[in-house]
């Protein structure tokens, strides 16, 4: 395909589970010829060294310190989208001089959907756009249910209808909703109605028709422009994929797997924000003791000052359990970890990069969801594809031990990996050559022929 003349510059924002998908989705378009930049932020950036083939460019982004030390991510995104247009501007238009320089030619902008101002950056430039959505397409579509929601009274939401099932969102309860529970609800409608206003080329999806098929099909006819769901992106390009990480990633922990027997071991992470205070992790710790199951825990640095303190301070029974049955770490190779023979159930918080890694991999879920689109993932783990326990949620020694039994020993969670496994193959035929592989070269001929 003739197409090393064009260039695509891709814009994520400054957070982990959007910059991964953005730059698996970078690995993959470049080997499908294209020339790749990166626009990124200061912070959180990755390593640009573990990718030569990219360019990488800084945009002046308005954030403070404040902003960086922070996890409110609507406050994030709403500084990012009122100060950093004027840069963008000036830094696109260099782009393209300089293109014009080469030979070259500026294909399209993909920007993350969080960066909406980015639309009207491109139309003004008469750049092509197309918005990439890394969350999953049920996610997106409650963000389209909002006005008409509100409309109706639903938002706020109030706590006595909670566990009510959303009207034209079956199986999502009120309570699954990314905005439940928002500290600024509000602003949250504001961002939602923002962002699916814009007016791209089309819409990229990280996910897959296999899984997805039904909110797939309700978002095709709400959009007016193509929809290119060609995930799951790390297994599209894994074989040509570098970690990104923010932390450095423990390979010790993958010598401990290799000595535990096949599907024994839990493995335990709540990725890279979410965690569990001092008395919560002993309260884990104790059910994981009392359950007599294997366990891989990610404690991430600065969850508690001390682990070994910490560790030193458990009841001597306890003690002995992690130190017989246990393996923690700090941060772990987790795509490597699910693809592990030992492993036979993720303790996760959800999130849609965690998710579909597990279910790329056949892993059952415990599902332990936070905020934003977890409980939307959590949901459709275990009610729709039915590969994912909810529980109670409660951080408590005997609810603990009592869930991860379940998912790992008991008849009802062997279930569950046995339909695991089986989505896992779906998922790979739709990669290799169905769903996913028709999409991605659609959007491969979407891009070329705008520019034609």
């Amino acid at each position: 395909m003739e197409n090393q003349s064009y260039r695509l510059v891709l814009i994520p924002p400054p957070f982990q589970g959007h910059i991964t998908p953005m730059l698996q989705l970078a690995t993959i378009l470049h080997s499908k010829g294209f020339s790749i930049t990166v626009v990124l932020v200061h912070f959180n950036s990755p390593d640009p060294s573990n990718y030569p083939n990219f360019s990488f460019l800084p945009l002046f982004d308005g954030l403070s310190d404040i902003h960086i030390s922070s996890t409110n991510f609507i406050d994030i995104t709403s500084t990012l989208n009122t100060k950093c247009i004027p840069h963008l501007k000036e830094l696109l238009v260099d782009q393209m001089k300089k293109a014009n320089a080469k030979h070259e030619k500026i294909a399209c902008i993909i920007y993350d959907g969080l960066l909406y101002c980015i639309d009207s950056v491109a139309r003004e430039l008469k750049l092509p756009s197309i918005v990439f959505r890394t969350t999953s397409a049920t996610n997106l579509l409650t963000y389209h249910a909002f006005a008409q929601l509100q409309s109706n009274g639903y938002l706020p939401v109030q706590d006595s209808r909670s566990c009510d099932l959303v009207p034209g969102l079956d199986p999502l309860r009120f309570k699954d909703l990314p905005i439940f529970n928002s500290t600024n609800p509000d602003v949250f409608l504001q961002q939602s109605a923002k962002t699916i206003a814009v007016t791209p080329l089309g819409v990229i999806c990280n996910t897959v028709d296999c899984l997805e098929e039904s909110s797939l099909d309700q978002l095709r006819q709400l959009y007016k422009v193509s929809l290119f769901p060609i995930g799951p992106l790390h297994l599209i390009a894994k074989d040509s994929l570098i970690s990104n990480s923010f932390m450095r990633e423990n390979y010790s922990c993958i010598d401990w797997l290799n000595d535990q027997a096949r599907k024994s071991v839990l493995y335990i992470s709540l990725g890279s924000i979410a965690s569990w205070d001092e008395k919560e992790l002993t309260e884990v710790a104790w059910g994981l003791a009392n359950s007599w199951q294997n366990f891989l825990w990610v404690i991430r640095p600065g969850t508690i000052n001390d682990v070994s303190e910490w560790l030193e301070s458990l009841p001597e029974d306890v003690k002995v359990a992690v130190a017989k049955r246990g393996c923690i770490v700090e941060w772990a190779p987790q795509d490597e970890v699910l693809a592990h023979q030992a492993v036979g159930g993720f303790w996760s918080h959800c999130g849609w990069n965690s998710t579909l890694e597990s279910l790329c991999e056949g892993v059952p879920i415990l599902c332990q969801p936070y905020f934003g689109d977890q409980r939307v993932n959590a949901r459709l783990l275990s009610h729709v594809w039915r590969v994912g326990l909810e529980w109670s949620n409660i951080i408590e020694r005997n609810e603990i031990e009592g869930a991860v039994r379940r998912l790992m020993v008991n008849p009802e969670g062997k279930e569950m990996g046995q339909r695991a496994v089986e989505l896992k193959d779906e998922i790979r035929l739709a990669v290799r050559g169905a769903s996913s592989y028709d999409a991605l070269n659609g959007l491969v001929k979407s891009i070329i022929s705008v520019n034609l």
